[in-house]
């Protein structure tokens, strides 16, 4: 039995807000020494992609810090969606946060494991072409022999 302590985590969201918490969490704990995988599945696919066009919206995010206050009504309207997406990537850029192709990269090279939900691939039509190489694509059940004997599992 090995000494090595494991992260799992499932990434299920899509947009640019919840592309951060799984490329963090896992090039975090590879760097401490941790095996890691991410079982990417549903729309957290989105975050494969080899031309990432990731998107934000406060809508059902009210905890969103906006430098001002925007009503609920106001933010469905269209364009809002591409001017709050351009607004976080400003102020990420200007407190020099790392891009999520960046933090992907990092994954990568801490050879963090990206697992591709083949069942969601299927579903959803998507071509494989698409995706950034080096990822496996399996089911669930492959990626539970992984979090079966995982000291922490994270679903995001």
């Amino acid at each position: 039995m090995s000494d090595t302590k494991k992260l799992a985590i499932i990434a299920t969201k899509g947009t640019l807000d919840w592309a951060y918490p799984p490329f963090i969490l896992a090039s975090t704990a590879a760097a401490l020494g941790y095996e890691t995988q991410i079982f990417f599945t549903f729309y957290g696919l989105q975050l494969l992609r080899k031309d990432l066009d990731l998107q934000v919206s406060s809508l059902g995010n009210p905890a969103m810090p906006m430098p001002m206050p925007v009503p609920v009504l106001a933010q469905a309207l269209p364009g809002m969606q591409g001017f709050m997406t351009s607004m976080m990537k400003k102020k990420m850029a200007s407190k020099g946060v790392a891009s999520v192709e960046e933090l992907r990269e990092l994954s990568q090279e801490a050879e963090v494991k990206f697992i591709a939900c083949q069942m969601t691939v299927e579903l959803f039509e998507f071509d494989t072409k698409d995706f950034i190489g080096d990822v496996e694509y399996a089911g669930a059940a492959k990626f539970f022999e992984f979090a079966g004997e995982a000291d922490i599992s994270l679903y995001i």
